[in-house]
C-alpha cells in the first residue's frame, strides 16, 4: 500500500496541472555557479551531500542558493540544454534561484518546512499541487 505525507508552501513561479517526478534532496544551499555542471544537470560540487547526482528532470529540493548572481544565468541555460529540474522546491527564498526559475520558467516553491527533509528522501516520488495562486501542495508518496 502506498503512504503519502503532505506538505505546504508558497509558489514562487506558478505553473498549472500537477507536477509528479522523482526527488533529489540536498539539505545544503546550492551554488549554480560552480556546484553543477551546466552541460550535464550533474552536481560537482566536492563537498555536496548529492555530488554525482544529476538534477535534470527532477523535483529538486534543497535549503536554499548561495553564492553569485551569475546562479540565475545558469539555471536558464541549464533549461536552454534540457538540463533543469521539472521543479525548484526550497526552505530559503533566495533572489539568485527566483530569478533563475522565472528567467527559464521553471515551477518554484519556497518557505517550506525544514521537516521536509525528514520526510522526502533521494528518489522518492512527489507531486506538486497548486491549491490556489499563492499555496502549493507537496505531496510525497512512498511505496
Amino acid at each position: 500500500m502506498t503512504k503519502s505525507r503532505e506538505l505546504f508552501g508558497e509558489i514562487i513561479n506558478p505553473w498549472t496541472g500537477i507536477i509528479r517526478g522523482k526527488a533529489i534532496v540536498s539539505s545544503s544551499k546550492i551554488s549554480f555557479l560552480g556546484d553543477v555542471d551546466i552541460e550535464t544537470g550533474i552536481i560537482v560540487d566536492p563537498f555536496s551531500d548529492i555530488r554525482g547526482r544529476s538534477i535534470r528532470n527532477t523535483v529538486f529540493i534543497f535549503r536554499g542558493g548561495r553564492g553569485s548572481t551569475v546562479g540565475a544565468s545558469v539555471i536558464y541555460g541549464l533549461a536552454k540544454r534540457g538540463n533543469a529540474p521539472l521543479a525548484l522546491v526550497t526552505i530559503e527564498v533566495d533572489p539568485v534561484v527566483v530569478a533563475g526559475a522565472i528567467f527559464a520558467g521553471i515551477p518554484m516553491i519556497s518557505r517550506v518546512p525544514e521537516e521536509i527533509f525528514d520526510i522526502v528522501s533521494s528518489g522518492d516520488i512527489v507531486e506538486l499541487i497548486p491549491e490556489n495562486s499563492k499555496k502549493a501542495m507537496i505531496r510525497v508518496l512512498k511505496g
